[in-house]
């Protein structure tokens, strides 16, 4: 199996990954939008590492009439330039606004958001990216492309369930960031 330390490109969920997760609710302004402790240190380390660095995000709250496509280019441009007054980088966010039951080509676990980054970067390799989501989804979507898989899981029980899938959980994004930068100087 190819090392996960050697990977270029990373590929992020959104929501419980970068920012806090609302239960039973959708970020559908920016000053809901709320950085998990230690999101932005991780970008800092993240840009040092990797070529590229790519969110990948289910938006159902759009497709629900919750929030607007505006609302959510509104959030992303506060979460990219946040990330990079950090010292950090996003280079680009891809959204998926349908609803669960219209069982759309982009909405993870579906593969579509991962095609369409590596039309916009054609040097985006699968076999070489990582995908870091808190959800089983987001493993599914990884897998399928033939990525790495990291499942951000504060209780470890839930990432037991699906060994097959994740090759390594970490308690947060931060976590992650260090243990990158700890293989990629050994």
């Amino acid at each position: 199996m190819r090392l996960i330390k050697n990977a270029r490109y990373l590929f992020l969920d959104r929501d419980g990954v970068i920012n806090v997760r609302l239960i039973d609710d959708y970020v559908k302004r920016k000053e809901e939008f709320e950085f998990l402790e230690g999101s932005l240190e991780a970008f800092k380390i993240f840009a040092k590492y990797f070529d590229k660095i790519v969110v990948v995000t289910n938006q159902q709250g759009i497709g629900k009439g919750l929030m607007s496509e505006n609302d959510l280019e509104e959030i992303h441009s506060y979460m990219k330039n946040e990330v990079e007054l950090a010292g950090g980088r996003i280079d680009e966010v891809f959204f998926c606004p349908k609803l669960a039951k219209e069982n759309s080509i982009d909405r993870k676990p579906a593969v579509g958001m991962g095609l369409k980054a590596r039309k916009l970067f054609r040097e985006i390799r699968f076999k070489d990216s990582i995908m870091v989501g808190d959800s089983l989804s987001d493993m599914v979507f990884g897998k399928r492309l033939k990525m790495h898989t990291v499942f951000i899981a504060p209780s470890p029980s839930k990432a037991r369930k699906h060994p097959k899938r994740i090759d390594k959980v970490c308690n947060n994004l931060l976590e992650f960031a260090k243990y990158i930068e700890n293989e990629k100087n050994i």
